[in-house]
């Protein structure tokens, strides 16, 4: 083949068709991946850049989940609390009609009531967890919000069990008033206890599902910025194709033409 020569035309359409085959090859890559950069070799800038910013998407959404289980567990808490409070609203009319009857066969029944109620509240505080984290018996609860662990939101845990809310057990089957009068003052008490502690909780859901909010539009913008750095625009390629594809057509009659015409000339010398 070295000893092959061809003449100047002929050699430039060659080459004129060698490269629009290379740009059809790219062409048709970036229309099959939907990228126009595909490793470092297509531009290192971009595809490195792009890399990192994926990386982090990626790091954030693993992150989304455990906020996720967070807010879960925050409302799982918060439906453990609603669900006390009305058994403790329950106590308390268990009381006022032991304070509204001195018959003592009645309040001893009133108060046997009020027993079960409070085995009831520490079932229901016990049952309050989400996926092993119960805010209700006194567990705290830490998350992290970025990739760096440097941000995180901590929730801490309240006894909400009887015990804890400060709830006194029926003494001496209620038959004194001070007795019905004590176990009411605690119930009072406890519910002031239960409205904080729904607030707080409420305050940190709130905090913690704007977090949220905010680390999915992240995720969706550092997305957006690494595929307008890799993906290929379909129009343009496409147009690009059938442009390449008009232009290989024409070099190859271009390269035809130019060995007809080296043809003519041997003629001229009897080839």
């Amino acid at each position: 083949m070295s000893g092959i020569s061809l003449s100047a035309g002929v050699r430039q359409n060659l080459l004129s068709l060698q490269d629009t085959a290379n740009q059809l090859s790219i062409t048709q890559n970036r229309l099959a991946t939907g990228k126009k950069v595909n490793s470092a070799l297509d531009n290192a800038n971009s595809y490195f850049t792009a890399q990192s910013l994926t990386n982090r998407a990626n790091s954030l959404s693993n992150l989304l989940d455990g906020i996720t289980n967070g807010i879960n567990t925050i409302q799982a808490a918060n439906n453990g609390i609603t669900a006390i409070t009305k058994l403790v609203q329950s106590a308390q009319s268990l009381v006022t009609q032991a304070q509204q009857t001195t018959d003592t066969t009645v309040r001893a029944s009133l108060a046997t009531q009020f027993g079960a109620t409070l085995t009831q509240i520490d079932q229901l505080a016990g049952d309050s967890g989400y996926n092993g984290t119960n805010l209700l018996a006194s567990a705290n609860l830490t998350l992290k919000l970025n990739e760096t662990g440097l941000s995180t939101a901590t929730v801490t845990g309240v006894d909400d069990t009887s015990t804890g809310l400060g709830i006194v057990a029926a003494t001496g089957n209620w038959a004194t008033a001070t007795d019905i009068s004590n176990a009411g003052t605690t119930l009072t008490t406890a519910l002031t206890t239960l409205q904080t502690e729904s607030a707080s909780l409420s305050s940190s859901l709130s905090t913690i599902q704007i977090r949220s909010d905010f680390t999915k539009a992240t995720i969706n913008t550092l997305q957006t910025g690494s595929d307008a750095l890799t993906v290929a625009d379909s129009n343009e390629e496409g147009a690009n194709l059938l442009a390449l594809q008009t232009r290989q057509s024409l070099s190859t009659t271009a390269l035809s033409l130019s060995a007809q015409s080296d043809k003519n000339v041997l003629k001229l010398f009897g080839g």
